[in-house]
This record gives structure tokens, sequence and C-alpha cells, in this order.
């Protein structure tokens, strides 16, 4: 055991637990911050996804012993404040993605970070973006029309 201090959505959190604890559940269980889901357990399916210094990471396999400080970036976090959207959450609501919700914070984390390093995308390079993150319901064109919506947004 042993207290890491981590910065999460932009505060300070110290955690008591061990050096191999990964983040995914330091985040759901040590500090309550359910946003995050977990989904496979092998960093495959994306549901997980968070920012560690603006690029998107998979937590369930991330050791807490590896975050240094680092900043890391939960779906909690995106939003400019507490009563407005992100752009991406808006163009999700937008085009009614949600289905069963396993993905949705892993997809919108990877959206944002495709979207802050590639604020015009082709259709094609949405597709290609977002191809690693599973979604169990198959609205994969609801999710890549969306994060097309949410760079109109972000670019006006």
């Amino acid at each position: 055991m042993g207290k890491y201090n981590l910065n999460i959505n932009g505060k300070q959190q110290t955690v008591d637990c061990d050096a191999d604890m990964p983040l995914l559940w330091i985040l759901r269980e040590k500090l309550g911050i359910t946003g995050t889901k977990f989904g496979c357990g092998i960093a495959m399916c994306g549901a997980c996804t968070v920012h560690l210094n603006g690029q998107p990471t998979r937590s369930c396999q991330l050791p807490v012993f590896q975050i240094g400080k680092s900043t890391i970036t939960t779906i909690e976090g995106i939003a400019p404040s507490e009563n407005k959207l992100h752009p991406v959450q808006e163009a999700w609501q937008a085009h009614q993605v949600p289905q069963c919700g396993y993905c949705q914070s892993g997809q919108i984390m990877t959206a944002v970070a495709f979207l802050k390093n590639n604020p015009k995308p082709k259709m094609e390079e949405i597709s290609a973006a977002m191809s690693g993150n599973l979604c169990r319901c198959g609205t994969y064109d609801r999710i890549n029309q969306a994060v097309k919506h949410a760079s109109d947004l972000l670019t006006k």
C-alpha cells in the first residue's frame, strides 16, 4: 500500500492503494468517479478511456504507479462548466447516439481527443479514429455523425 497524489479533472486527489491498482478502479471504487466504465478489462474495448495529459488512455490497464504527475481527465471533467455540456456531448444528444450506454464515456473521450488534434476531419478520418472503441449496440454511424457534428460546433 502507498499514497498517490493524482490530478483528476483539475483537482488534487490522494489515494491509498497498491501500486499496481489500475486507474479505472481508483476512479470508480476509491474516489466514486463512476463515469468511466469497465468493459473488457484488457484495454481492447475503449469503455474505460480517459485522458492522460490530453491523450486517450485505457484506464483498466494503467497501474497507479505509472501515472506520476500526469493530469487525468475523465468524462466528468470535459464540460466547460457545470451547466454546459462539451460540444461532443451536445452532438451525442442531437444524434441520439446512446443506446445501452456501455461504451459512451469512452467513445466521447476518444472523440474529444481526436477533435482536439484534428478539428476539421473527413468522415474517413473520423471512422478510422473511432474504430478502436467497441459499441455493443452497433451505433457506429450515429457515433461518426455526432463526431462530425461536434467538429462543426467546435470550429464555428
